[in-house]
């Protein structure tokens, strides 16, 4: 280029003001965003993950306000900023994603360990279902319902019949079933010689106390496993709120790449507008670190 083509590239230069109207600055302004060489790349647009260019053009704009690039070279930092400030929430979506995971996949393994039917299995090859049932408050409320029922027929029936004894474990022999058998057939003896309506009244007063013990009793084991389960379940999603450790680090790497790179480039764009200001800048500390194999 001739000088005097320089020259009149430079008057030709400072007869063009730029946009005038509102609406034209506000276009320019986005012009490093749509020309960003990082921006143009670093959102997500796949078909079944798709990340919001809205956002992104509002981040960027928030930047620039705040920071004021002038020139090329502020710009690309400031683009740099914006790049690794965005792919930091990714990490940080990234990281809630995976607690939401891990959460969902302990709750599948807790449903399945409380599956009812595995459960039945369990109690019934342990020898003693009603003590194995005893330990778990899935057991417990079922045992307390059958003594519900047991209650109902009694009432029903005004006394405790031998089809009464058979509706836990639907006749199943075990421990309840026994002693309710044993009950049925101590309360048949009539050592006193009463009459029998008042044996018969005599004895349903006494089923139902017993029964009614019973109830309380497993009423109150019902409410203390509750409250054990509740305490458990809220511990697993305690545990649950961290990532798996090879995750966890893995995002923990790269946030801190991330944080480097954004104050590496904040602190080059800080250099960079001080001296476009005027201000007297040291030359930047150069240190290389090596490492002394023995």
């Amino acid at each position: 280029m001739t000088p005097k083509q320089l020259a009149a590239n430079r008057r030709n230069a400072r007869k063009s003001t730029g946009p005038r109207t509102a609406a034209g600055r506000a276009v320019s302004r986005m012009n490093a965003v749509k020309h960003g060489i990082l921006s143009t790349e670093v959102v997500v647009r796949g078909l079944h993950a798709k990340e919001s260019q809205r956002e992104f053009t509002a981040l960027h704009q928030r930047f620039r306000d705040e920071l004021q690039p002038a020139g090329p070279v502020e710009e690309m930092l400031v683009d740099q900023i914006v790049t690794a400030r965005w792919r930091m929430r990714r990490a940080m979506r990234a990281e809630s994603g995976e607690i939401a995971l891990d959460i969902e996949r302990h709750e599948m393994h807790h449903n399945a360990g409380m599956n009812s039917y595995r459960n039945w299995l369990s109690w019934l090859a342990s020898g003693n279902a009603v003590l194995a049932m005893q330990d778990s408050w899935e057991g417990v409320c079922t045992l307390e319902r059958w003594l519900l029922e047991v209650r109902e027929a009694v009432e029903r029936d005004g006394e405790l019949t031998e089809a009464a004894t058979r509706i836990p474990l639907h006749g199943e022999p075990n421990a309840m079933t026994t002693q309710l058998e044993k009950l049925r057939q101590r309360l048949r003896e009539n050592p006193e010689g009463l009459d029998e309506p008042i044996l018969r009244e005599r004895n349903r007063r006494e089923v139902v106390v017993y029964l009614d013990r019973e109830i309380e009793r497993y009423h109150r084991l019902n409410i203390e496993y509750y409250d054990r389960e509740r305490w458990r379940e809220k511990t697993r999603q305690d545990t649950s709120m961290l990532p798996a450790l090879p995750v966890l680090e893995k995002i923990m790497r790269y946030e801190t790449k991330l944080e480097r790179q954004m104050y590496r480039a904040m602190a080059q764009l800080e250099r960079v507008q001080r001296i476009r200001r005027g201000e007297a800048v040291p030359a930047p500390l150069s240190v290389a670190v090596t490492e002394r194999c023995e």
